[in-house]
């Protein structure tokens, strides 16, 4: 029961970490341009278009850096279906150590040039996970414990052990 409990201190952690400290951005953005969002630099390296079996996609390349380092590059796209003529986003998606996660995600084609980009941040986001896993443990635990379950059949307090199964009166 205890294991459960932390389990869902620790969902709370993440809950409220990704409620507090989150970050959005949505912009306009050219290819070459930059943005920054929790201490990540993106770059939007630009567009290329390619074709899929039953759809049309726009995959956009960006670098992803931090301090002057390369951390990875994310491709996030914007799919046209051909057969449903119903248009969806693939996000990029990077999973930090730290339990956060950063997600690209690419838009419309605006004015300029430009193109849409939606970028969040969501840091302590994979604690909501651990923390309900914690708790699936815990309930599993709690389960195996005899004194705790429903229905159990459980001693009496004042029976004696018997020793011989004949000595026992007959009722």
């Amino acid at each position: 029961m205890t294991l459960a409990h932390i389990g869902m201190g620790v969902s709370l952690l993440g809950i409220v970490g990704t409620s507090a400290w989150k970050e959005e951005q949505v912009i306009g953005m050219k290819p070459g341009q930059s943005t920054v969002i929790a201490g990540y630099k993106l770059q939007f390296k630009g567009l290329e278009e390619r074709l899929g079996p039953n759809y049309t996609e726009k995959l956009g390349s960006f670098k992803v850096t931090r301090d002057g380092k390369d951390v990875v590059m994310l491709y996030p796209s914007k799919r046209d279906y051909h057969i449903r003529a119903m248009p969806t986003t693939e996000s990029g998606i990077y999973n930090t150590i730290y339990g956060s996660d950063l997600y690209v995600v690419l838009g419309d084609k605006l004015k300029q040039g430009k193109h849409a980009v939606r970028i969040y941040f969501n840091p302590l986001v994979r604690f909501i996970w651990i923390g309900a896993l914690i708790m699936f443990i815990g309930g599993l635990f709690s389960l195996m414990d005899r004194r705790l379950r429903v229905g159990a059949p459980k001693r009496a307090k004042n029976a004696k052990p018997v020793s011989d199964p004949k000595s026992v009166p007959a009722e």
